[in-house]
Formats: C-alpha cells, structure tokens, sequence
C-alpha cells in the first residue's frame, strides 16, 4: 500500500534519529568519565556503520560529540533531522540497476548484486536495502522464477554445487521413531552432513545442515521438498546469510529428487535391516553407527551410475572451504519480528522482555539462540539495540527444542557394530566429520550445544 509523502518523510526522519540514537546512546551516559567517553567516541569513528538505508556510512568525532550534546541537552528528538535533511541518499538510479540485475538472472541474491554494483560504481547500497527494494516491487527470487528450476536428469558439474535435503523416516529408539535429515552431494552422491533426530522439524534440519557446512564447506544451491520442516524462515534467513539459494520442488512434481531417494533405499536395505540386529538404545548411537557406515561402507563402494566411489568423487574438491565461525554463528541464529508495545516491552513464546523505550511503536527484529531465550538481542533496520531485558520468563527454550527420552535396555551387537569398531580404529579416514580438518572439528565442538 503506497504511502503519503509526508508519512514517508516522517518514517524516514525517525529512522534516522533512531539510527543516530544507537550510535550514541552508549557514550552519552553520564556516568562516564571524559576519557571512557572518549574511547568510546574514537571506536565508533574508526568504523563504519549500517545507515538508515542500509548504505555504509562513516561518522566523524566532531558529529558524534555533536550528537551528543543535542541528546543530553533535548533528548531523543533533538536527534531528528530537519526536512532538508532527510531526502533518501540512494540514488534511484543504482536502484533501478539493481532491479534490472535481479530480473536479468534471478538466481542472483542481493548480496551479490551489491557485489557487482560495488565492483562497476565503487558503492552499492547494502543486501537487506535491495531485499527490501525487491521484495516492495514484487522482484524476490521466489516471484521471479516461481521456485522453477527444471532439474529432471539434471547433474551437478562438480562437488558442493548442488546438495540435495530430505527426511527418512528410520527405527524406533528408545521408545520413539528416530528420524534422518540428510544433504547429499548431487555430483558425487557423497553424504555431506546428516543427524538423527525424534523431531521432523527446522530445528533438526538446520542442525544436519549446520553439520555438513562445518565439515564440508558451502554449497551453492540447496534443493528441499516443501516438508513444513523444509518451510521455514528461519532456514530461509539461515542460507540467505550463508549466500546460499535455496530451492523447493514443487508439490507433486519432485524433479531432480531421485537420487536422494535411491540413496534412503540403501539406507533401508543395507543400514535399517542391519539395525534391527544390533545394539541400538540410544540416538547417540544411532549417530555413531550410521557415521561409521556412511563412512566405511556407502563412501567407499563405487557407486552405479557415476562408476566412482563417493568419497573420490568428492575428493576432487580438495580442502573444502569451510566460512567463518562468527558468520554460521549468525546465520543459525533464530529471528523474529515483533511490535513494540507502549510500555516498551516484547513478547516471545509467552516471554516478556523491556526494551529500549525509543522502539515504542516500531516492528523490531529479535535475535536469538533457540536453546536460550533469556539472552534476546534486539535489532532496528540492522542496528542493534542491545540486548532485552527479561521481565517475566516462563520458557527457556525454543517450543522446537525437545527433551530426548530415557534410553531402553540394551539387546545384542551385530554387523553395524563391527562397523563402528572398524570406522574407530581407522587412523587418517578421510572427509570424515571430525577428520576433515582441525577447523571443523573444533567449531563442531564448541557448537554442540546448538546441535
């Protein structure tokens, strides 16, 4: 729905008041000394900062103690800018480019379209500026090519280029149905990351996602069914952070799932009969068995259709490159928008935290770990506001992030069993979990908690 100029003019001078608040709230405390202050002004100098639009902006001392004084002397008001002031700095032109980029291939994200305009006229306003711009003008990836991608026979022309996703539905353990998320390489048909989990839900895909990017590096397109566990925003948010393009078959028309599917009847009929005979109590060995068989049995048989086992055909990557910590750390993260009430307070999950009071009225981003929900970091238009205060909490975890039951008595070991014992004395397995690189392995283990 188009709005009035002057409601447009109005938004746009509170978000850059707002902007400017987050800037200096910190450093126009007046408990700090003049030399605290000053260390804090230099830092936020030295850096540069998202702006009102999104764009890279840069502030000097001078404008920061300047803002300063107008805070402390009259408030959050005296941050708004004049109507002179406050003309959008993006010019139309950039945009339009932008748009013509996205519709010219839509499989291009918005972080890689500020990337070509930086590159072709040395700026570009940020990916959650074009996001936006896109989404406003009907242009999203999604509108523009309908999700159409005509796999068919189709096979990716080397590894990490496309992963393939689904959920196998396994035994019962411990009293419960053990579920299998799983991503396989579509070029080399090699299993990049998998857990076992009693839940078909975001949590449990995004946590056998999270497994593979740590030890297998980054794929280019992810291909999901429209599962509900598939479906989500926080899977979207979690790949569109990582660069990922995600892509859903169509219901009733899953092209280009056929080899994930023959991989799950391997797991029937070599791994699932084999389980009915061993020792499995627990999901944890589950895990441990179906690692060892993956990486024992399914990686290093030579596969029909491609002639070569999965692990060479994987092989032929090198080291993978695995993305920073602090940016899977981000990206798994889990958000949520709510409206700030009058009495600068938000609910999440029956939760209630106060916030910053200058976001009364305004729809903030909430950032959080699924597995914590007394820590909630608050964003506005990508400038974080702190960290919300609980008020009144009654639930600590996400509702997805469920109890595993008491293991069952245990019944024999057999043929997976051996497997293991022969997966762990194993001395240099390659591409393994925790094998493939210290890296992975570390990360992997300072996250387990979120896994």
């Amino acid at each position: 729905m188009a709005h009035h100029p002057e409601e447009q003019q109005r938004n746009r001078a509170e978000d850059i008041a707002l902007f400017r608040y987050a800037l200096v709230r910190e450093a126009s405390d007046a408990t700090l000394s003049k030399q605290e202050r000053g260390r804090i002004v230099r830092g936020l100098a030295e850096v540069s900062h998202h702006g009102p639009d999104g764009t890279p902006v840069t502030v000097s001392r001078v404008t920061i103690d300047r803002w300063i004084r107008a805070y402390r002397a009259g408030g959050f008001s005296a941050l708004t800018p004049t109507s002179r002031r406050i003309e959008p700095r993006t010019p139309a032109g950039l945009l339009m480019l932008a748009c013509d980029l996205r519709r010219e291939d839509p499989a291009r994200t918005a972080a890689h379209i500020a990337q070509m305009l930086s590159a072709s006229h040395e700026w570009s306003p940020h990916p959650r500026t074009l996001q936006r711009h896109f989404a406003a003008l009907g242009l999203t990836r999604a509108q523009l090519s309908a999700s159409n991608v005509a796999f068919g026979r189709f096979e990716a022309t080397h590894p990490n280029e496309l992963w393939v996703g689904d959920a196998l539905h396994g035994p019962i353990v411990g009293g419960k149905k053990a579920i299998l998320f799983c991503f396989l390489d579509d070029h080399s048909r090699f299993v990049t990351g998998h857990r076992w989990t009693y839940a078909e839900d975001t949590l449990s895909a995004e946590s056998a996602l999270r497994r593979g990017i740590l030890s297998r590096g980054l794929p280019g397109v992810v291909y999901l069914d429209n599962g509900s566990s598939f479906v989500s925003k926080q899977l979207l948010r979690a790949l569109a952070i990582l660069g990922v393009r995600l892509v859903h078959s169509r219901p009733g028309r899953p092209q280009g799932r056929g080899k994930i599917e023959r991989f799950f009847r391997t797991v029937r009929d070599q791994f699932l009969v084999e389980a009915a005979h061993s020792e499995i109590p627990t999901l944890e060995v589950l895990e441990a068995r179906f690692m060892a068989w993956t990486e024992q049995v399914y990686h290093r048989r030579v596969h029909s259709e491609t002639n070569e086992t999965p692990m060479n055909r994987f092989s032929v990557l090198g080291a993978p490159k695995i993305p920073p910590m602090a940016l899977v750390r981000e990206a798994f993260l889990f958000s949520e928008t709510r409206t700030v009430t009058k009495t600068a307070t938000v609910s999440l999950f029956g939760n209630y935290y106060e916030v910053d009071q200058a976001l009364i009225g305004r729809r903030v981003e909430l950032v959080f770990d699924p597995f914590d929900l007394e820590r909630i970091s608050v964003r506005y238009h990508d400038t974080n506001f702190g960290i919300a205060v609980p008020h009144k909490i009654g639930r600590h975890v996400h509702p997805m992030a469920k109890v595993a039951p008491a293991p069952g008595p245990p019944t024999g070991i057999d043929y997976l069993g051996l497997i293991e014992a022969r997966h762990r004395g194993a001395v240099g397995s390659p591409i393994g979990y925790a094998q493939l690189n210290s890296e992975a392995n570390s990360t992997t283990q300072e996250n387990a908690e979120l896994q």
